[in-house]
């Protein structure tokens, strides 16, 4: 039997073999799972970037709402204790009232004290003062149920030459509820309530 024969092989020369592109396939498959988690990246980054310029313009609604605060004590302390018996319009209410609910109430020029349309960073900023009384009138009225802080003889000094010659009157004054709303930019509205006497 004779061997076939066989071309010589010349060094440094190989040989051709089929491709059949198991590669390429292989290569568009990763090539996908990659577009697919850039483009979940990409989404998940915008979506952060939203929520954090949300709570940003949230935290500077909160922090604007002082402003009104401000205005509200500065509104009360000019007033005098019998202009504050009645209400007052726009924004001053005699008598608190327990049905009162910020998110439902209608913030209108009429119904609320406008502090600023706009602050600078786009806020409208509005209070309302909620006398915490049951009923309009005098704080010393015997029907008038009012939440308050009394200061018998406060001042009095227990040192002085006329310590227990006379009395000092007690005082009682009311608080007050401040109700403060703030409508900025994005649709972002933010309330807070303090009380003050």
């Amino acid at each position: 039997m004779q061997a076939p024969d066989r071309a010589p092989r010349r060094p440094g020369v190989m040989r051709q073999t089929k491709q059949h592109g198991i590669v390429l396939f292989i290569a568009l498959i990763v090539l996908v799972a990659m577009t697919l988690a850039g483009i979940a990246m990409f989404r998940q980054i915008g979506s952060g970037v939203i929520i954090a310029g949300n709570i940003a313009f949230r935290e500077n609604a909160t922090s604007v709402a002082d402003l009104g605060v401000e205005s509200a004590r500065s509104w009360l302390v000019a007033q005098g204790s019998a202009t504050l018996q009645t209400d007052l319009s726009p924004g001053y209410l005699s008598s608190w009232a327990l049905t009162f609910n910020p998110f439902s109430y209608t913030w209108t020029n009429s119904n609320s004290t406008l502090v600023t349309s706009d602050d600078g960073t786009g806020n409208e900023v509005r209070y309302l003062v909620h006398r915490l009384c049951a009923i309009t009138g005098s704080v010393n009225d015997p029907s008038q149920s009012c939440a308050t802080v009394g200061s018998a003889g406060a001042g009095g000094s227990k040192g002085g030459g006329s310590y227990g010659v006379l009395p000092l009157s007690n005082t009682t004054a009311p608080y007050f509820r401040v109700t403060v709303r703030v409508a900025g930019p994005r649709n972002t509205v933010s309330y807070i309530q303090t009380i003050m006497y």
